[in-house]
């Protein structure tokens, strides 16, 4: 009688896998935004690539937002899963913002310390993507989870000092750079320190899963 009513069912979505899909846009999207950080580079070619990742991830998030008004049963709660979805969307957004700014000023050479905060972002995607996987059976991997999220929480707090620090330069080198020279860097920096407090946004909604179902 039980699997009779439960054939009648709709079918539990693969949230799990369409965030581990998700994870990986961030990752390339995160590496595509690397090499647009290397002295001399084309910006146009990798700003495609991280169109291309930003656009599969969209695709993503509208499957998981039609799967959960679907679906009868969700592994967690429904605004637990559009939340972190909408976090991670979140992330590769800013990563294309940043990454158009780039090419908008038409930055061939990048400060020293933009390149820091890209090195922090690439390793923010890494800890993410480590980190999906691991919802699958939170009971189990709620310390672990713990772990990653907190990575995440201090590669953000790094992301701010390296801004400041770059930021105070420019400023102190305004005179040298120019007034234009240093709005532009001023934008660009921001642009690129709002992924990190994206990715740590993620982090929030991972430990919030965590809170309630380890």
């Amino acid at each position: 009688m039980f699997a009779w009513f439960q054939r009648l069912l709709p079918e539990r979505g693969d949230f799990f896998g369409m965030f581990e899909a998700h994870s990986a846009t961030l990752v390339g999207a995160a590496q595509a935004l690397k090499q647009l950080a290397e002295d001399g580079t084309s910006t146009q070619q990798l700003l495609t690539t991280i169109q291309d990742h930003e656009h599969q991830a969209d695709d993503i998030i509208r499957e998981v937002l039609i799967a959960v008004r679907k679906t009868f049963l969700t592994p967690f709660d429904r605004g637990a899963i559009t939340a972190l979805i909408g976090s991670m969307d979140d992330a590769i957004d800013e990563m294309l913002g940043a990454a158009r700014a780039i090419d908008l000023y038409g930055l061939h050479q990048l400060r020293p310390e933009m390149k820091d905060i890209v090195k922090l972002i690439c390793e923010a995607a890494a800890v993410t993507e480590e980190a999906i996987p691991l919802l699958r059976d939170v009971s189990s991997n709620g310390a672990k989870l713990h772990q990653l999220t907190g990575r995440l929480v201090s590669l953000e707090g790094e992301a701010d000092d390296v801004h400041a620090a770059g930021l105070k330069r420019a400023f102190q080198e305004v005179e040298e750079i120019g007034a234009m020279e240093f709005s532009v860097a001023r934008e660009v920096f921001k642009n690129l320190e709002r992924v990190t407090d994206a990715f740590e946004d993620v982090a929030n909604q991972i430990d919030g899963i965590v809170v309630d179902h380890a």
